[in-house]
């Protein structure tokens, strides 16, 4: 359960107020960011710019060891503190939205939303700054955590674990743009919201040769063509159905001749898995799986599962504190729904370590067209930046009922 007095509630009004006093100026952050993406790991430009905004508001902040930083606002020693979180990178993909502000470097782009997500937080940030004598008043801090690689595995949340940046939060959140919702409207749900994700390479070798005698070789394309097509079904046999288990191949290679058998052969895919129980039992069964399926072509076989992410499972009163936030600060009716998807996300990590939430933001013009996450097409409406930054700062003054 989840709670706010009067003196919050008032609170609550001034910075949502302050929010979108600052909206012109987190567009513009958001519209540079987007400008000049950087793909993981590599968001030095990004991290400079949010160092700059937040200590020119003489906010204290402390940079990782490569990119992204952590910083804070209220009293040294809280009752409560709150966490806010945004990623920096961008995709490996090429931009084709035709924006004015489109990306400057080729081949990558915005295409998920992480500029929305970082002008979010860092207008949090600069809101919640403005009223820091209250927030000590009440002994609330906030913490802005602005984590590198959410696209990569491992990513980036490990490095906030490393860092230490979750030490003395009570409750973590975190917003995702949705561009199949309107904005206005925020996609809330309690439990898990995303699917774990793995990755999974496969590298088959074995003797090659002329197609004419298949049987003086070790048919590798055949073998690996089998376990492409046998094992998401062994999988989907051998784990619970409700577990939502799915396997596909977004890789393939061998060879490079139509009368070759060749000698090496490789497959790489994904394996998104919707509870969290079926995603810690599935390790111990893949391989022995593989090299099952391989054993009758007398291929040698090599398998590399990366455990990428659990689902990223929503605390329900932290779910509570960003309805309540959102019913306050966005709308009356800016609440809905939201389903379960086969997307992975790394916030899922801060939320095997502390309590938090997740919420779907809005991302679609109402009339206009649905966009798909990692498409180099996605366009977002921008009047999200301000509602993501009002629904975070609020939540973030959304205390839990103690006892």
């Amino acid at each position: 359960m989840t709670t706010t007095d009067a003196d919050t509630a008032t609170l609550i009004d001034l910075v949502a107020n302050e929010v979108h006093a600052l909206e012109p100026v987190l567009v513009e952050h958001r519209r540079h960011f987007h400008e000049h993406p950087e793909i993981a790991f590599q968001e030095h430009g990004t991290t400079e710019r949010v160092l700059k905004a937040l200590t020119e508001a003489d906010i204290a902040v402390r940079r990782f060891d490569g990119t992204g930083l952590v910083a804070e606002v209220g009293p040294a020693q809280p009752s409560y503190r709150s966490g806010l979180r945004a990623d920096l990178d961008a995709l490996p993909i090429p931009e084709r939205s035709g924006l004015a502000f489109a990306s400057r470097t080729a081949n990558v782009c915005h295409a998920c939303g992480h500029d929305v997500h970082t002008a979010a937080v860092l207008g949090a940030a600069l809101a919640l700054k403005k009223h820091e004598r209250a927030l000590e008043r009440e002994g609330t801090a906030v913490r802005f955590i602005f984590q590198p690689a959410e696209e990569v595995v491992p990513g980036g949340a490990h490095t906030v674990l490393e860092e230490h940046a979750l030490d003395g939060v009570d409750r973590m959140f975190a917003v995702h743009c949705d561009p199949q919702i309107d904005v206005g409207t925020v996609g809330l749900a309690a439990g898990p919201i995303t699917a774990a994700c793995d990755a999974v390479h496969i590298m088959v070798t074995g003797r090659g040769g002329h197609t004419s005698r298949p049987h003086l070789t070790q048919d590798l394309v055949y073998a690996l063509s089998k376990i492409i097509s046998e094992l998401p079904a062994v999988l989907s046999r051998r784990l619970d159905p409700r577990a939502g288990a799915t396997l596909v191949w977004g890789e393939v290679h061998a060879g490079n001749a139509s009368n070759v058998i060749p000698s090496v052969g490789e497959a790489h895919g994904t394996l998104r898995i919707l509870d969290e129980q079926a995603w810690d039992d599935v390790a111990a069964l893949l391989e022995p799986t593989i090299h099952q399926i391989a054993a009758p072509y007398k291929v040698r076989v090599e398998v590399r599962h990366v455990r990428g992410v659990p689902p990223v499972v929503n605390d329900s009163d932290a779910v509570s504190a960003l309805r309540q936030a959102s019913l306050r600060a966005v709308g009356t009716h800016s609440v809905v729904p939201t389903r379960q998807s086969m997307g992975g996300e790394d916030f899922s990590w801060m939320l095997r370590d502390r309590p938090g939430a997740m919420a779907r933001l809005g991302t679609r013009t109402p009339g206009g067209p649905t966009f798909e996450l990692h498409q180099g097409d996605l366009v977002v409406d921008e009047r999200s930046i301000g509602i993501g930054a009002r629904l975070l700062a609020v939540a973030a003054l959304v205390r839990p009922i103690q006892g």
